[in-house]
Order: structure tokens, then C-alpha cells, then sequence
């Protein structure tokens, strides 16, 4: 009898307080309250930690920035070249040391010491590496109370010890039931409701019903998350036939945009419990699943997408143009294919605050169940979602351009700094053509371009 009361206690409970307003897109404030009270508690254990470090002389934050580890100022491969012969050699390159026997102006030799600046480029990305650094979790310089968001952390005083474990009790003996909780009971409702949507002839009817079924279960696994999201310019929302691109920090990124707005999501089909959802979902809404093998096919997926951008009665697709998860410090290189299509681009810019949760999913170190577990165990998602106007290709751009255009702008936006490598770089090698193009640069100093030969 006392479990029978303590389960219906418990649903009722979710019922009224998480799953009902999720229905409605309702909030009671409560977590917008719990957010402030963390903030407070994650204030006084940062001062404590800081004071007890300092009487202990401990070190507690490392004595540079991830981000500045080497200065580095703007200048051309030809400048720093002639800084170098100019230090440690008669000869320039611009000729004006040399007789009149010597190169022309417009040419060079070769001398040993422009191995110098190779050298010290190399070892400048060895130790300074951007690519890395976009795929390892931030360090707080506060602790959270979370053991994995500090590493330098060690034991202060009991008080702050004490907080910890009775944090770890509160996150793992009342958080992550609930959420598990709720994140079964949202995967359920969205697998049974749009199985039963599937059914009903294509129309207005069913395109109300699927959306509105898509909204409540997306919102339900937001609460799933205790996820905080600011949303800004809503009047810049996507719209139908167009195209919705937004830098890639996790897989929730789906859910915390999906929780605003419908969309018609992209990706290749999987098998498991990750199949039956999409089973489940394309029978209510023309999302695009791919084959394995089909998704190598440019021109396929080009035509899949741009068959479904003409028909302006479907909803926004919804891609993440980087092609893998970037922890949320900076956006990388943009792949072409969503810019070749011609259509109307809606940039979303997502910035999670890392202080109650870092959201960046490290895929090659944790696996997606391990994942989600790190998730639900944290204190919360907190984040920001800017809408930005659309954009279109202007007549003068091509697709890589346009792409760089769209990827500056939600840099900007997001605060986040713009990057040129591509994210493909996380498992694979630099392409032979970013070291040709510097070979390239060299020997046009070296022997000037064929104009130059010609003319001499």
C-alpha cells in the first residue's frame, strides 16, 4: 500500500508540475529559481575553494589560457621571411641588398634560414593546436560542484567536501530518476503518438496533429534535461521551405531547438531503439532518412533536399553544416552541399553556459548511452538560441563563400571564433591541399610567377 501511494504520489507529481505544462509550453518558474540558488551555492564554494587554496598553497587554476598559449600576430608568410634574412642574412628578398647579378625583384634564393619559420610554425601548431582544442571539454575557472568540471581540485575543508557529497546524493538519488523518467515517458508518447498519426490521410489535420505531437514530446525531454533555454528574435524563426543551419555542440541541439519549432530532420538511418524512433517519426512528418551508402552520394542527397525545399508547405530541414560536435568555444568549416541548393538559409546560433553542465559531446571518447548518463547528472542545460535574419547566396557567391558568410555570423553572434579547419580533421588527416597551398605560396616567392619569369 505504501508503494502503491509513494507511485501515484510520484506521477501525479509529474503530471501536474513537468509533463501538463510541457503540453501547453507552459514554465511555473521553477527552474528559472533553481537556477538562481545553484549560482549562489556554486559562488560561495568558488571563494571558499579559492581561499583554502590559498592558505594551503595549492594551485588551483592553471597559469594560462587555453585559448592564448602562444601570441600570434597577422602577418604574411613573405614578411616574417624577410624579418628573418633581414636578422641573419645580406640577402632580402626584395633584391635591394643583392648585385647586380642577383635575383630581380620580383624572385629570391633559397637560403637556410627560411627553415627557420617552418620550424617554428610547426612547433607553434604542435603546441598551440587550434583543431585540438575544439574537441576537449572547457575547464571552469569556478567549480560547480561537479568533480569533473575542475581537475585540480582536492580536498579544501570538510564543509566543502560535505557539499559535494550531499550534491552528488541530490544528482544521482533525485535528478536522474526523474529525468530518466521523464525521458522514457517523452521517447514513449512521441514513438506512440506519431505511429498513430501515420495513419491518418496526408492534410492539414495530420500536419496539425504531428506538429503539436512533436512540440509536447520535445518538450518533455527538455524538462528531461532541466534545460534552461533563452530564446532570442523569434521573428526570425525558420519558416517552411527553407533551410535551418546552426553550429553543432550535441546531440541535444535537436531537442533544444525542436522544443521551439518543428523541422523536418535530417540523417542516416540507424538500427536499435534510435530506428524505431525514426521509423515512428517519418510516418507523421516527411522527414529525410539516408542509407549508409546513400549518404556518400552528393548529388542524391542534394536532390533529396532540394525536392523538399521546392514544396513550401513542409517544414524547415534542420542541418548542422560542421558534420560533428565542436565543444561550443568556436564554429569550424561549414560543409557546401546545404548552400549548393538555392534556398533561403535561417542561421541559429546555440551557446551553452558550461557553469551548470558542459553539453559537448566527445565522441570519441564517450559512447551515446555514457553520454546522455553525464547529461542527466549534471545540474542542468542552460543555453541561449539566437534566431538571425535569413540569408541568401548573392549572385557573385559561390556555395563555399556563402557557407563562410552564414559561418561568420553565428560566430559572431554565439561569441564563438571562427574557424577555417574543417571538424573532419577530429579522426582524419590534414588534406594534401592545405600543404600544397603553402609549398605553392613559397615558390612563388622563390621564383616568382610565370608573368614575373617571363618579363625577366
Amino acid at each position: 500500500m505504501l508503494l502503491g501511494i509513494s507511485f501515484t504520489l510520484w506521477v501525479t507529481l509529474l503530471l501536474v508540475f513537468i509533463i501538463v505544462p510541457a503540453i501547453f509550453g507552459l514554465s511555473f518558474g521553477i527552474r528559472g529559481l533553481y537556477m538562481k540558488t545553484l549560482l549562489k551555492v556554486f559562488k560561495w564554494a568558488t571563494v571558499r575553494m579559492e581561499r583554502g587554496a590559498k592558505e594551503k598553497n595549492h594551485l588551483l587554476y592553471k597559469p594560462y589560457s587555453l585559448n592564448s598559449i602562444i601570441a600570434k600576430e597577422p602577418t604574411s608568410l613573405e614578411d616574417e621571411l624577410k624579418e628573418i634574412r633581414r636578422n641573419g642574412s645580406s640577402r632580402e628578398l626584395d633584391g635591394s641588398a643583392s648585385t647586380t647579378t642577383g635575383p630581380s625583384p620580383s624572385s629570391s634564393e633559397f637560403e637556410m634560414s627560411d627553415t627557420f619559420y617552418f620550424c617554428r610554425r610547426g612547433i607553434e601548431s604542435i603546441v598551440d593546436d587550434e583543431v585540438t582544442k575544439c574537441f576537449s571539454a572547457e575547464e571552469l575557472e569556478s567549480w560547480n560542484l561537479l568533480t569533473r568540471s575542475n581537475y585540480n581540485f582536492q580536498h579544501i575543508s570538510t564543509r566543502l567536501t560535505v557539499l559535494w557529497g550531499f550534491g552528488v546524493i541530490i544528482r544521482y538519488g533525485f535528478l536522474l530518476p526523474l529525468r530518466l523518467t521523464l525521458a522514457i515517458t517523452g521517447i514513449s508518447l512521441l514513438v506512440v503518438f506519431t505511429t498513430i498519426i501515420g495513419l491518418l490521410p496526408n492534410g492539414r489535420l495530420k500536419n496539425f496533429l504531428s506538429e503539436t505531437v512533436h512540440l509536447m514530446c520535445y518538450r518533455i525531454c527538455v524538462r528531461a534535461l532541466t534545460a534552461i533555454i533563452t530564446y532570442h528574435h523569434s521573428e526570425n524563426k525558420p519558416k517552411n521551405g527553407g533551410i535551418c543551419v546552426a553550429n553543432h555542440t550535441s546531440p541535444i541541439d535537436v531537442i533544444i531547438l525542436a522544443s521551439d519549432g518543428c523541422y523536418a530532420m535530417v540523417g542516416q538511418i540507424h538500427g536499435g531503439l534510435m530506428g524505431l524512433i525514426q521509423r515512428s517519426m517519418v510516418k507523421a512528418c516527411p522527414h529525410i532518412w539516408f542509407e549508409r551508402l546513400e549518404v556518400k552520394d552528393r548529388h542524391l542527397v542534394a536532390k533529396r533536399l532540394s525536392d523538399h525545399v521546392k514544396d513550401k508547405s513542409k517544414l524547415p530541414i534542420l542541418i548542422f553544416p560542421e558534420g560533428t560536435c565542436i565543444n561550443n568555444t568556436s564554429v569550424m568549416m561549414f560543409k557546401k552541399g546545404s548552400f549548393e541548393i538555392g534556398s533561403t538559409v535561417y542561421p541559429v546560433a546555440i551557446k551553452y553556459d558550461p557553469r551548470f553542465g558542459d553539453a559537448f559531446w566527445n565522441s570519441s571518447k564517450f559512447g551515446m548511452v555514457n553520454y546522455l548518463l553525464r547529461m542527466m547528472s549534471s545540474w542542468a542545460i542552460v543555453c541561449s538560441v539566437w534566431y538571425l535574419p535569413p540569408m541568401s547566396r548573392q549572385e557573385d557567391e559561390d556555395a563555399v563563400q556563402f557557407a563562410n558568410r552564414v559561418k561568420a555570423a553565428i560566430a559572431r553572434q554565439g561569441g564563438l571564433v571562427d574557424l577555417l579547419w574543417d571538424g573532419g580533421l577530429k579522426r582524419g588527416k590534414v588534406k594534401d591541399a592545405f600543404k600544397e597551398e603553402q609549398q605553392k605560396i613559397y615558390s612563388k616567392i622563390l621564383v616568382g610567377t610565370q608573368a614575373d619569369r617571363s618579363r625577366s
